[in-house]
């Protein structure tokens, strides 16, 4: 079972959940943001073309 660490998004009104937010600027702080997310919390960053990225982690 996977499981939702985070979401990045460029628009925090399009999310909401248990998850933690983190809401950027710009695409650019978005890459940058989920780059640095996905090696300290040993995820998955998953892009879903709606200016939302998931981090989740694989079991």
């Amino acid at each position: 079972m996977s499981q939702i660490l985070a979401i990045v998004t460029l628009d925090k009104d399009q999310v909401a959940g248990g998850a933690p937010i983190f809401a950027v600027a710009t695409k650019e702080e978005q890459q940058k943001v989920s780059f640095t997310l996905e090696k300290i919390l040993d995820a998955n960053a998953h892009d879903l073309k709606n200016g939302n990225i998931i981090l989740v982690k694989h079991n």
